[in-house]
């Protein structure tokens, strides 16, 4: 299917089943999460999230641009919260690429299909940002199902733990003299007895982050993601994909609540500041678009995905530091469901320099990958 009659088709259907996609809830995660599932089921069943997909894995085939667009009409109409329901984009494509395919034919339909919900195993409290210093171990075991891994070990910031039925955990299966070929990737069954999971509040009020505990999990040597000692091209293949359709899905999310703002406050916005943002949104959506372009004609998403990073982080801080300049009062002190919307936006947008990588890394990214700067000294 062409993106332009995929379009047009998605649009007309949203349309149609605007009552069933429209949450009727507040700033609630367990409410946001229950609402995706059912955005997500009707979307599948009609077809709509099956676009963009291997066959192989249940979907229909097609560009990933279908993809993105279906996320970008979901999210600019505030049918879902992007960070939310971006979590397929990230998870999916590596499970694809690194799977077996009997095992990615089996899970992957039921994350499209909203049945399930994954979480990404990968910081680890001691190492910040420092991925290759992970500790969470796994050593080979021979039980009376067969060989297996056992995991022992703790993660940190795992967003939506707490809700997830499978983990993509890396972990430490060898010593070796490069941190970074010791790490191995394991698709894990969040139910494995041994796990347990301490859900973390953040500073907008939301547990969307947890604490994984690892005590003797058991898992079966059919669930590692590609070979022993391959989690860190695991991982290196995963973070990209942070970065490209889940961010340009995140990016129509500003565009909606910049117009959310101009809508509310318009008489009260200095023009230049105004069109600040508005400049550096369409820079952020020219790189993005850019970004999905690449993944249409198939090639390989590497650190230059950082740009957009860096831009996206830029762009969301400045969107909701503008609504706190304009709505100060309001953010600050009314309870009213418009206000509360503002101050839990505004509240989320101070780790947007942190989620997916921190502005410092992104940077350092650039500097020493792309532009050739040298380490740091």
């Amino acid at each position: 299917m062409e993106l332009e009659e995929f379009r047009s088709g998605l649009d007309q259907w949203l349309d149609e089943h605007t009552a069933d996609l429209s949450p009727d809830h507040g700033p609630d995660l367990d409410a946001e999460m229950a609402h995706l599932g059912k955005v997500k089921r009707l979307g599948y069943d009609a077809g709509w999230m099956r676009w963009g997909w291997s066959e192989r894995v249940g979907g229909l085939g097609g560009s990933p641009l279908l993809r993105g667009y279906l996320g970008e009409a979901l999210t600019s109409r505030g049918f879902v919260e992007p960070g939310l329901y971006s979590m397929t984009e990230v998870l999916a494509p590596t499970m694809i690429d690194y799977a077996s395919p009997d095992l990615a034919a089996e899970m992957v339909p039921l994350l499209l299909r909203g049945d399930e919900t994954w979480c990404q195993g990968f910081s680890e409290p001691g190492t910040g940002s420092n991925l290759a210093g992970l500790t969470c171990e796994a050593e080979p075991v021979d039980t009376p199902d067969g060989p297996h891994w056992r995991v022992n070990g703790q993660k940190v910031w795992t967003s939506l733990a707490q809700y997830a039925q499978r983990c993509v955990l890396l972990v430490r299966t060898g010593t070796v003299e490069s941190a970074h070929r010791g790490i191995s990737a394991l698709f894990v069954d969040m139910d494995t007895p041994g796990i347990a999971v301490r859900p973390i509040e953040t500073m907008h009020g939301q547990p969307e982050f947890s604490e994984v505990f690892f005590d003797d999990v058991l898992v079966p040597a059919g669930r590692m993601l590609g070979e022993i000692g391959q989690g860190w091209a695991v991982a290196m293949d995963l973070l990209p994909f942070e970065r490209s359709t889940a961010l340009w899905h995140r990016g129509a999310f500003l565009h909606r609540r910049l117009d959310d703002l101009v809508a509310q406050a318009s008489s009260s916005l200095d023009r230049r500041d105004l069109g600040r943002v508005i400049v550096d949104l369409f820079a952020l959506r020219s790189r993005s678009r850019s970004t999905l372009h690449r993944l249409d004609r198939g090639e390989r998403l590497g650190p230059e995905t950082s740009v957009d990073k860096i831009l996206l982080a830029t762009c969301e801080q400045q969107v909701f530091d503008l609504a706190a300049g304009v709505l100060a009062a309001d953010v600050a002190l009314d309870d009213d469901p418009v206000s509360e919307r503002w101050r839990t936006d505004y509240l989320y947008s101070r780790a947007a320099t942190i989620y997916g990588g921190s502005a410092e890394i992104q940077r350092n990214i650039v500097a020493r990958r792309l532009l050739d700067l040298g380490a740091d000294r």
